[in-house]
């Protein structure tokens, strides 16, 4: 989905508030990277200490202005800001919630709270019972083990990584699958384009999520022989 650039301004702003710093993350990759490891990119640049005060207070003033971004408009650019949900996405996740063999859950870089703003201003929210965020770990690799075990802590099945699919639009999210021996779907409406993900080592890549089929049935196949085992 597309919050309009959203998250963003609201990181931005919620920078300026408390550390009187302008434009702070221009310059600073977002897409696919955990929040708190966007902002510790932040404060290294803009010479803030890793152990001030303001660090621990970033989480909720940010939250704050990603309420009220959520809500506006997005603005009036050389290149327009787009809102919405990617294309296929709200018929995948209504036929993956249907079937008894599939189980959902997330695993995103935003907080926890953050996730929920976006996810429930779209009517995605109630697909998800659990997952991992960018609350659990700064580096988006230690994820994956953390939202299978909320899956089990939350009633689900005891899945094992090789078991799992990660779907994403970034390298990051591939590198994040293949760090603990899942598979990864990738899905090239963000930033990066098919042959970009396909050469960063996606199992699948597709255009778009919309022909609901063709994405089931990547999900659904056998993992490789080589993925049977957990990674040594």
């Amino acid at each position: 989905m597309l919050t309009g650039g959203a998250g963003s301004r609201a990181m931005t702003q919620a920078f300026q508030d408390l550390f009187a710093v302008a434009d702070a993350f221009r310059g600073i990759p977002m897409p696919g990277r955990t929040d708190s490891w966007i902002l510790s990119d932040a404060a290294a640049v803009h010479g803030i200490p890793s152990d001030s005060p303001d660090l621990v207070r970033f989480r909720e003033v940010y939250l704050e202005h990603l309420a009220r971004e959520l809500d506006a408009h997005p603005p009036l650019t050389p290149r327009p800001l787009r809102k919405g949900i990617m294309p296929g996405v709200r018929d995948l996740l209504e036929a993956l919630a249907g079937r008894d063999d599939v189980y959902l859950a997330l695993l995103t870089g935003n907080y926890e709270h953050a996730a929920r703003l976006k996810l429930e201003y779209f009517d995605l929210w109630k697909y998800f019972a659990c997952g991992a965020f960018g609350d659990d770990a700064p580096d988006r690799n230690g994820l994956l083990p953390r939202a299978l075990a909320r899956v089990a802590a939350c009633g689900g099945p005891q899945v094992p990584a090789y078991d799992a699919v990660v779907i994403g639009d970034t390298p990051l999210d591939i590198a994040c699958a293949s760090y603990s021996g899942a598979r990864s779907v990738a899905v090239a409406t963000g930033s990066h384009g098919v042959d970009e993900l396909r050469s960063a080592g996606a199992d699948v890549v597709f255009e778009d999520l919309s022909d609901t089929a063709a994405v089931i049935a990547a999900l659904l196949a056998e993992a490789p022989r080589s993925r049977t085992e957990p990674p040594r």
